[in-house]
């Protein structure tokens, strides 16, 4: 697996993201769902990677900065073909490590409370996420779930 910093023009890329914003928006309500779509994942404070099997897409994911020292993961996906392969666990980690980089002191997320998220909130935690109230510009949501791990 490798990892590149992507600029969104890739057709496979572009596919991966709107099964991405369907998977949202076919599991939590649309004013419940907080993804950023093309221009906000090209915003010049988000940094968006793919990950690479050879010449195969596994997954996605992005840092967005809220402060000097607050980043917030966005935009974390796996290819359906490439579930449970470490695609995830692998962006996540780099993102943690991007993160650690800038000197960010807390690294947060929000997704979603649905079933359909259990294996993402699982990987989270895992990795030293807690839950935590909403953060940034959220509010209390009872499809969202917030949380966050210090750096």
């Amino acid at each position: 697996m490798h990892i590149i910093k992507d600029d969104l023009t890739g057709s496979e890329i572009r596919a991966l993201l709107e099964t991405h914003f369907a998977g949202m928006l076919a599991n939590s309500p649309e004013g419940s769902c907080h993804f950023l779509d093309f221009d906000g994942l090209n915003a010049p404070d988000v940094t968006f990677w793919s990950i690479w099997d050879d010449d195969a897409l596994m997954g996605c994911g992005a840092l967005k900065e809220l402060s000097p020292d607050h980043g917030e993961i966005k935009s974390m996906r796996t290819h359906a073909e490439h579930l449970r392969k470490g695609a995830g666990a692998a962006m996540l980690a780099h993102i943690i490590a991007q993160a650690r980089e800038r000197g960010y002191r807390r690294l947060s997320l929000e997704t979603g409370s649905s079933d359909a998220f259990i294996p993402a909130l699982s990987m989270y935690t895992a990795h030293g996420f807690a839950f935590c109230p909403p953060f940034g510009d959220y509010v209390e949501d009872p499809f969202s779930c917030f949380m966050t791990c210090e750096l």
